[in-house]
């Protein structure tokens, strides 16, 4: 009798290391859109240790982890801030960047935009 692997239980969130790891990301992220002259504008005014507290836990939360999100709606997080397709598309960009800079591998940044992407139609109304 041959012994057959059992299937894996491992979330995204566990894959890339936790918390550490997503609040890193969240960093190494807004660093790219902050400095991305065609998004910057959309965070003036904006508390960015709140907001970074906020996706961090958001994005957490998409990949697995346990602890809940408890933050608004994406679409009522992005009401009003008419963001265009394109600058969403930039949005992904640079959290792909960001990932593989820290580290993640193609496949799981793949299988992380895929858990994503049903947003845009939450966020883009620009």
């Amino acid at each position: 009798m041959t012994d057959t692997p059992a299937e894996s239980t491992t979330t995204i969130f566990e894959q890339i290391g936790g918390d550490a790891a997503v609040e890193a990301v969240v960093e190494i992220f807004y660093g790219k859109v902050l400095g991305d002259e065609l998004l910057a504008g959309y965070f003036t005014a904006v508390d960015m240790d709140r907001l970074k507290r906020h996706q961090a836990r958001f994005v957490a939360q998409a990949l697995g982890g346990t602890r809940p999100y408890s933050g608004r709606s994406m679409a009522s997080a992005h009401e009003g801030l008419d963001i265009t397709a394109a600058d969403f598309d930039r949005v992904v960009e640079h959290l792909a960047a960001s990932l593989a800079e820290a580290g993640v591998d193609g496949d799981t940044i793949g299988a992380i935009a895929g858990r994503l992407a049903p947003l845009k139609g939450d966020i883009v109304t620009g």
